[in-house]
């Protein structure tokens, strides 16, 4: 199942939640869905996050995922 299919699956148990109650199994999935959504939007945060350089007052570019990411330096 790609991310736009649980992105659809999400919703639609939710308003099948609000119009008529989840069974168990549902809210499980529910559940699972939300969390893999979740590590999904945090893991693409934290590419971005990595990839982002700054350039300090002296000139020189820093790299924030090599400073405090996962990134790591290729020198």
């Amino acid at each position: 199942m790609n991310l736009e299919e649980k992105i659809a699956r999400i919703n639609e148990l939710y308003r099948k939640s609000k119009a008529e109650g989840l069974t168990e199994e549902e809210k499980k999935e529910q559940a699972l869905l939300r969390q893999e959504y979740i590590a999904n939007v945090r893991n693409n945060l934290r590419v971005q996050l990595d990839n982002i350089d700054v350039v300090d007052e002296d000139g020189s570019v820093e790299n924030l995922g090599e400073k405090y990411g996962t990134k790591k330096s290729l020198s």
